[in-house]
C-alpha cells in the first residue's frame, strides 16, 4: 500500500474491524440515503464551534453529506470571534446570547469576524489531500447577499443601532445556487438592506428564516451542549413542538439549550419538517443524528401528535374495526371485544377529524423492566406518511416512563418493519416470565427487542 503512511493502518487491517458489521450498517443507512437525496439542510453553528477546533471535521460530514446529494446551506454564528476583535481594539462591549446594540466600531468587528470565519470554512471546504474525506471533493462555496435586513429599531427606548432581523430571504437565488449550481450555500449573519446599510444579525434567527423560506426537510443547530436532557440525564431524542414550548415556559433549560431550542420549535411551527440540537463536542454527531434510528440529539417535530391520545371505551368498536381484518388474515392473535373493553387503558389510538386511523398497546412487566408494544396499527388509507413512526416513538416513550429499558414485540409478518426500527431478534426465555408462561405456540411468533 505505497500511498499510505509508514504508521498508517488502513480500516481493514485495523485489529476492531468486523466486515459484517460494517456491511450491516452501510445496508442500514440506504434508507436514509435514499430518503434524503434532493432534500435541503440547513446547518447552523455558532462561533464557539470554530474556537473549538471542530470545523475541519464538520466540514468532512458535511462534504459526504453533499455528494450523498444532500442540498445544505451552511449558516455560522462569530459572537466569541467578535467579542474577541472588541476586546483587542480596548472596546468594553461584550456580546452575550440575546438582543444588543451594535454601534459602529461593534459592527465592523463583526464584519472583520464573519470575514475570517468564512475564508476558514471555505479553505476546509477546499482541502483535497490524499487518503482523507475530502480526497476527490470538489465542492463549491458560494456566499453573496441572499438576505435583505431591516434595523430591529428602538425598543423600549433603546435604539439597537445596527442589529438588524431578517427581512425577505433570495429564495430563487438560494434554489438555484444548491439545486442548478449543486453548491454548498455559505451565509454569515450579515444582512443588507435596500439603502444598502449593513446589520448585526443573530445566527439562530437567520438559520431558521433561511430553512422556513426553503421549506427544509431539516434545520440542524451544532451545540456545545448534548440537547435536551431527561431526568436521569439521558438525551431526549425526540419533543413533539408543544412539549418544546412546554419546556421553554418551565424555564429549566439552560441559556444555549434553550435559545436553539426556542428557535427549532418556531421553525417546525412555520413548516420545518424535522429541526436537530445535535453537540457539536462528538465527532461525526451530525452523521449519527441523521443516519440512526435514535441519533444523538434533541428532535422537534411538529405535533401531528395532535393527533394521538389515549383511548377511551368510546374507542373500542373503532379499535376492533382496525384489528378485525388484521385478526382475520392471520396476522394479529384474536381478541374478544370483552379483552379490549379490559384492556383500553393500555391502547393510544391516532384520531383525525373524528376518525380513529391508527391505533398501539402497551403492557409493562414492571419486574423484568419489560414493555410489550402489541397491536400496532395504521389503516391501509393512512399509510406512507410515517404514521406507523410516530406510533413506535409514542410507545417507546410511554415504555420509558414506566420504568422499562427493554421493549419486545410479537410478530409473524411484520419482522423486517420492526428490524429497521432498531429491534434485534430474541428468543422466548428472553420473555418475561409471565409473558412466556401465556405464549401462543401454536401461531410461532417471533420476538423482537429493543433497548430503550
Amino acid at each position: 500500500m505505497p500511498d499510505l503512511e509508514p504508521d498508517t493502518v488502513s480500516a481493514l487491517e485495523a485489529p476492531e474491524f468486523a466486515p459484517a458489521q460494517f456491511v450491516r450498517w452501510f445496508r442500514d443507512v440506504a434508507p436514509y440515503v435514499h430518503a434524503f437525496r434532493g432534500k435541503t439542510f440547513v446547518v447552523a453553528f455558532g462561533g464557539e464551534l470554530v474556537q473549538a477546533g471542530a470545523l475541519n471535521a464538520l466540514v468532512q460530514d458535511l462534504s459526504l453529506l453533499s455528494s450523498l446529494g444532500i442540498r445544505l446551506v451552511l449558516v455560522h454564528g462569530s459572537r466569541p470571534q467578535v467579542n474577541e476583535q472588541l476586546r483587542l481594539k480596548g472596546f468594553t462591549q461584550q456580546f452575550d446570547r440575546g438582543l444588543a446594540p451594535t454601534d459602529a466600531a461593534a459592527l465592523e468587528c463583526a464584519k472583520e469576524a464573519a470575514g475570517e470565519i468564512r475564508l476558514d470554512i471555505e479553505a476546509a471546504f477546499s482541502q483535497g489531500l490524499p487518503n482523507t474525506p475530502m480526497s476527490h471533493a470538489h465542492i463549491r462555496v458560494i456566499s453573496g447577499n441572499f438576505v435583505t435586513a431591516r434595523p430591529t429599531g428602538v425598543l423600549d427606548g433603546v435604539d439597537y443601532k445596527h442589529t438588524g432581523q431578517v427581512r425577505k430571504i433570495d429564495v430563487d437565488a438560494l434554489k438555484f445556487a444548491i439545486e442548478k449550481g449543486s453548491s454548498v450555500v455559505l451565509l454569515s449573519p450579515l444582512g443588507f438592506s435596500p439603502t444598502g446599510d449593513a446589520f448585526n444579525l443573530a445566527m439562530e434567527d437567520l438559520a431558521t428564516s433561511v430553512a422556513v423560506a426553503l421549506r427544509a426537510e431539516k434545520l440542524i443547530f451544532l451545540s456545545s451542549g448534548q440537547g435536551v436532557l431527561n431526568e436521569d440525564g439521558t438525551v431526549d431524542t425526540e419533543l413533539a413542538r408543544v412539549d418544546a414550548d412546554g419546556l421553554l415556559a418551565a424555564g429549566s433549560l439552560d441559556e444555549e439549550t434553550g435559545a436553539y431550542l426556542q428557535y427549532a420549535s418556531l421553525a417546525v411551527k412555520r413548516g420545518v419538517a424535522r429541526a436537530h440540537l445535535v453537540p457539536f463536542a462528538l465527532d461525526g454527531s451530525v452523521l449519527l443524528e441523521i443516519f440512526t434510528h435514535d441519533g444523538v440529539g434533541t428532535m422537534v417535530v411538529e405535533d401531528t401528535l395532535d393527533d394521538l391520545r389515549p383511548a377511551t371505551i368510546d374507542d373500542v368498536g373503532a379499535i376492533l374495526s382496525l384489528i378485525e381484518p388484521l385478526e382475520a388474515d392471520g396476522t394479529l392473535v384474536p381478541r374478544p371485544r370483552s379483552v379490549v373493553e379490559r384492556d383500553v387503558e393500555n391502547f393510544t389510538v391516532l384520531e383525525h377529524d373524528g376518525v380513529i386511523y391508527g391505533c398501539a398497546a402497551l403492557h409493562t412487566f414492571a419486574d423484568e423492566q419489560m414493555a410489550e408494544m402489541a397491536c400496532l396499527i395504521v389503516h391501509p388509507e393512512w399509510q406512507g406518511s410515517g404514521e406507523g413512526e410516530i406510533l413506535l416513538r409514542h410507545m417507546e416513550s410511554r415504555a420509558r416512563a414506566t420504568g422499562a429499558k427493554r421493549l419486545f414485540v410479537l410478530t409473524t409478518r411484520t419482522s423486517h418493519w420492526f428490524m429497521k426500527r432498531g429491534f434485534v431478534q430474541g428468543g422466548i426465555t428472553d420473555l418475561p416470565r409471565e409473558k412466556q408462561n401465556h405464549y401462543n405456540r401454536s401461531r410461532n411468533s417471533l420476538v423482537f427487542i429493543k433497548k430503550l
